[in-house]
Parts: structure tokens; sequence; C-alpha cells
């Protein structure tokens, strides 16, 4: 990687009026920090704001009064999936607000750091969410084991180990590779990671049982795919101005970061859902790699799955599909390098 790439970028001003008020730049460019969302470098950047804005809710909007009546009654194998699901989703939506919060210390462009506080900000009421579907079904004692689960539970930590390599190298090293490499994990998470978790409560809701957290997660799940939409949509225009990280080295980074977090989320996903009935385990690892094809599309790369271009859970289209409207007739192609993003070729065409 060059200088550029490799290079420490710096926390940018709040307000520097000596700059345009329209961003040069994603990183390292140059903005006086007055946001005019009627001028930017990347107009679709408020579209994707509008949109994410509009999803707008909060847990306690969400009645839980049957799924604190049905919880006691589901299986030892439903309930201790309950808590450790809750628990993954914790350790990941939590570190989602910050990280957010820390890319958005770095960037140059005004409306990408708003587009970032307004992720944070869902994210954020994600995290809250969970520990409000807890506190309404089960006891304390059982709120903090499950919030404990990814500090303890070996499996968790296995799986979330390169998340939180790539995630503190950012923090701690902030260089345009490193916040790419970041971005590149949020659409993981976004897009991967949850979805055995998410799986896992709508079967619990297509057997009649806690619709209520159902409810939840589908929600949570409608903004993850915005958030994962918005994430691609940076990166790729993050990539179209650093022309120098358009290489096979990183691009095989990128799918080496995607198949080893397949085989970790089939392996959660396995461990987490063993007894539970009603969600095939072959099933399971197609969808996840139907997930991983869909969110390298997002980037603009190849599918590493070719035999899982659909989705073989059909049963979740009724929670997932019916708001998934993401386009990817654009992302279809072969080359290994990165379809560029810019005003020229129009995000509208995504």
């Amino acid at each position: 990687m060059t200088t550029q790439s490799t290079g420490l970028l710096t926390r940018v001003k709040v307000l520097d009026p000596v700059n345009p008020n329209r961003a040069t730049a994603i990183f390292g460019g140059e903005a006086s920090g007055i946001l005019n969302w009627n001028d930017l470098k990347y107009p679709h950047f408020y579209k994707l704001r509008q949109r994410i804005r509009s999803l707008f809710w909060t847990a306690n909007e969400v009645d839980m009064t049957q799924d604190v009546k049905q919880f006691p009654n589901l299986s030892q194998a439903e309930q201790e999936a309950f808590l450790k699901i809750i628990g993954l989703l914790a350790t990941l939506d939590g570190p989602q607000t910050d990280v957010a919060a820390k890319l958005a210390h770095y960037v140059t462009d005004p409306s990408v750091k708003s587009l970032f506080a307004t992720i944070a900000d869902q994210e954020s009421e994600h995290n809250h969410s969970y520990a409000y579907v807890l506190s309404s079904v089960t006891t304390f004692d059982n709120q903090v084991k499950s919030f404990e689960t990814g500090r303890h539970d070996p499996v968790l930590l296995k799986r979330n180990e390169r998340i939180a390599e790539v995630y503190n190298d950012f923090a701690t090293r902030p260089t345009t590779e490193n916040a790419l490499k970041a971005m590149v994990y949020t659409t993981l998470l976004e897009g991967l990671f949850f979805y055995s978790g998410f799986a896992f409560f709508y079967n619990l809701a297509r057997n009649g049982k806690m619709v209520g957290t159902s409810t939840m997660i589908s929600y949570i799940n409608r903004d993850e795919l915005e958030h994962g939409k918005a994430m691609s949509d940076v990166f790729r225009a993050a990539m179209g101005e650093n022309p120098e990280m358009n290489t096979h080295e990183f691009t095989d980074w990128i799918y080496d970061a995607y198949r080893h977090s397949v085989v970790q989320e089939t392996l959660w996903s396995r461990y987490v859902l063993d007894g539970v009935d009603g969600i095939d385990p072959e099933e399971m690892e197609g969808y996840i790699k139907y997930r991983a094809n869909k969110m390298l599309r997002m980037l603009g790369l190849s599918e590493i799955y070719p035999e899982h271009t659909d989705n073989p859970m059909k049963w979740i289209r009724a929670y997932v599909d019916s708001f998934d409207d993401t386009k990817t007739d654009f992302f279809e192609q072969t080359s290994r390098q990165y379809t560029k993003t810019s005003d020229l070729n129009g995000f509208d065409d995504l």
C-alpha cells in the first residue's frame, strides 16, 4: 500500500472556514465543516440518510405482553439460545455505535459524518432494545448473564477475534487503509453476522412464539439492511478516491475476511441453534453464504459461493425480503476490481 493509504489520518477540525463547504474527499480531504445538503460531492448520501431517518423507532413501542407469558414455556434449548443470541447481538451492536463515531472523527465530508451519526444513533437503540427485551421476559441475573456472553463464551470469543482486531487496529492506528478495513467488517456485521440470530427469532415467530421479540428484531433487521447499503456505498466512494487501494492484495484480504467470517458464523449457528427445532443446519449454512454473496456484490466484488445465489430458507422471506428492496443488478460482474462509484456513473443506478 502507498504512503497515502497507510499514513495516519488526523482528527478533522469541527470548523475550518478557510476550506470549501463542499468536501474534496471522504478521508484526508478539505472541508469547512459547514454542511449544505444542497451542495454535496455525493448527493446520494442525502438520500441514504433520509432513508435511514425514515425508519426511526424506539424499543418501548413494541408490545411484549405475550412474550412475557411465553418465555417460561419455551424449551430449555430455546431459552438458552434466546439468551446467548441476545448476548451475541449486544456484543456486536454496542461496538457498532462506537466504530461509526470513530470513523466520523476522521471523515472530512460532513455529509458522511452526519450519515455515520445517524447510523450510530440507531445502533445505540438496537443495543437498548436487547436490554428492553430481556428486562421484559427474564430475571435480572439472566439479563446480566446474557450480556456477559460476549466476554466469556469461548465459541463467541473465537468468532469475534478478527472483528476486535480490525476495529481496534483502526482505533489505535487510524489510516485510510484501516478505515476501509473497518468499513468492510461493518458490512459483515450489518449483512452477515446477525443473520443466524435473526433466523432464530423468526423461527419462533412462525410457530406463534415470542412475536413481540420477533417484531423488534425485524425493525433491527430492516435498519441493518440500510446500514449495510450505506456503508457499502461510502466504502466504494472512498475506494474511488483512493485508487492505490484497488489492488489484488486488498481484494484478496476482503475475500479472505468474508470466507473466514462465513466459517465462524456457520460454527456459531450450529453451536447456538443445537437442539432448536425448525432450523436446518445445512440450510442455515447456505443462507449465510447467500448473505455473503449479496454483501460482496454491494461492495462491487464478485460472488465467492456460486452455488448459493438464491435464498435457501424460503420461509424467511416473509420476515426479510418484504422490506429488502436493495437493487443488486448493478453489481453483477465478474471482475476482481471494484466498481467505482461517482457522480458520473450515478449512485441511483445501484
